[in-house]
């Protein structure tokens, strides 16, 4: 599965939450934004590799789809013609492509799902890394601006002392970006939820085979052949 057996845990990450229990937010961000990129590069790598198998998935589904509709058309030129014997071998040559359908639609919508999935996880990676950069960028002005305010005492003032001056600048900045994003996230709906309705949406998919009635007899198609003729 490789980069997708992550998904879950790459989409649930809260990039703020992890900076906020941080007492080294600048470090924090170096460190995250390292594994973030190592994570976007699998995922482009392997997104490539995906999308291949979904194209020959719904290739092989599509000419599966195609014969049968050709047996089908063969059957019933068949059966005008008065042959109605070998009207129903192809009807039972339609049969045997009927169940191989299924799983070819089986196996196409597996990986049709997991293209989305990869999808989604490089939207994410990548807003993620954007935020990032962007809190990195506003770190180092606030350190810089806690450097320079301590700047006329650099005698008296420890690392320390600029450190403390830059959590409490940083801790007042943030409370209003902070509560901008809490009234984002009312007004969006909650997020965990959204989350929560894809994974099981995943799981139905990935666990529960697909669902189909159980296909005609040939026989029974014949007789349907028949009825259609006799009405035209």
């Amino acid at each position: 599965m490789g980069i997708l057996s992550r998904f879950r845990d790459i989409m649930r990450v809260n990039v703020n939450s992890i900076l906020e229990r941080d007492d080294d937010p600048e470090k924090t961000i170096d460190e995250y934004m390292r594994t973030l990129n190592s994570d976007l590069g699998k995922v482009k790598s392997e997104t490539a590799s995906v999308l291949a198998d979904e194209r020959r998935a719904k290739t092989q589904l599509d000419e599966c789809s195609a014969e049968i509709t050709k047996l089908q058309r063969y059957a019933e030129k068949s059966v005008e013609a008065g042959n109605e014997d070998e009207a129903l071998k192809f009807l039972e040559r339609k049969a045997k492509l009927g169940e191989k359908l299924t799983e070819l639609q089986a196996a196409y919508d597996l990986v049709a799902t997991n293209a989305i999935s990869m999808k989604q996880m490089q939207d994410k990676l990548v807003s993620d890394l954007g935020q990032l950069e962007a809190r990195r960028v506003e770190l180092k002005g606030k350190l810089a601006a806690a450097k320079l305010q301590h700047g006329g005492n650099s005698g008296r003032s420890s690392s320390g002392d600029v450190q403390a001056s830059f959590r409490t600048m940083e801790e007042r900045a943030d409370q209003a970006l902070n509560e901008a994003e809490a009234l984002a996230e009312l007004r969006a709906g909650t997020k965990d939820d959204d989350l929560d309705t894809l994974f099981a949406q995943l799981d139905k998919k990935s666990a529960t085979p697909a669902h189909t009635e159980s296909p005609p007899k040939p026989e029974d198609e014949l007789a349907a052949i028949r009825a259609k003729m006799k009405k035209e």
